[in-house]
């Protein structure tokens, strides 16, 4: 076996990497979950007519922006023809687009539409993250291949500790998958834990002499929810705004 492919590698190789750039570079290898091994790449040989002729990323995805950011976004997973086809987090799919467009209408991206990890994006103190980092069946991680992926996102809130001031949750599944990597990074998560809603609002003790964590509740940007209308765009800015207020990227 080899050592990427082992359930343990995540908890050894997140805790050897000493900065973000070493943390993305070693989670690119991990091979931990067989199952989600298997659906990332078998995704890559869909052939769909949108991507036909694309060389898919089906690696685990890393994350995206400055090492120092004050703000963070996190979903739940990357999408199967998005992130894991683009290798860059909420990209090449609808729920990137309408996400890159809030953040440029508040000055925190370059430009509004991202379409692949070399199309120049930029981020100004945000960074893109994810509890779970392989595209899963269904959008379904299971418990234990949550679990396994959770040292990395633990090890990147860690390494990010001394600037980071708000976090912004995407999903219900999100917020669940978020708590436990938040305790493993040092802040106190309360008991029971904080319910999911929009616009929700927690604060959060942090560890050593850290200030503490806004976590911040928002409805996902997935079609669904944008086509019936439960997120609109104008929602989504409110709370990034909020966000990246509370982060000083905004007055």
């Amino acid at each position: 076996m080899r050592a990427e492919d082992d359930p343990a590698f995540p908890v050894a190789a997140a805790r050897s990497a000493t900065t973000v750039t070493e943390l993305d570079e070693s989670l690119t290898h991990c091979a931990a979950c067989p199952r989600l091994v298997a659906w990332r790449r078998q995704k890559a040989h869909d052939d769909l007519p949108a991507y036909r002729g694309q060389t898919y990323w089906a690696r685990p995805v890393p994350g995206f922006g400055p090492a120092d950011a004050p703000l963070m976004i996190t979903g739940l997973a990357p999408a199967a023809h998005g992130g894991n086809r683009t290798g860059r987090m909420f990209t090449g799919d609808r729920s990137g687009d309408v996400l890159f467009a809030a953040l440029y209408d508040l000055g925190l991206a370059s430009r509004p539409d991202p379409v692949s990890a070399d199309d120049g994006m930029t981020l100004r103190g945000v960074r893109m993250s994810s509890p779970v980092r392989c595209a899963p069946p269904q959008n379904r991680p299971t418990p234990a291949e949550r679990d396994t992926c959770r040292p990395w996102l633990a090890r990147e809130l860690e390494l990010l500790a001394p600037t980071l001031r708000a976090i912004v949750v995407l999903g219900g599944f999100g917020w669940q998958a978020l708590m436990p990597p938040l305790t493993a990074a040092g802040w106190a998560v309360p008991r029971p834990r904080p319910a999911f809603g929009h616009g929700a609002r927690i604060a959060l003790r942090g560890p050593a002499d850290e200030r503490p964590l806004d976590v911040f509740g928002c409805y996902h940007v997935s079609q669904r929810n944008v086509f019936t209308g439960l997120l609109t765009p104008r929602m989504l800015r409110e709370v990034l705004a909020t966000a990246a207020g509370v982060a000083g990227l905004l007055p």
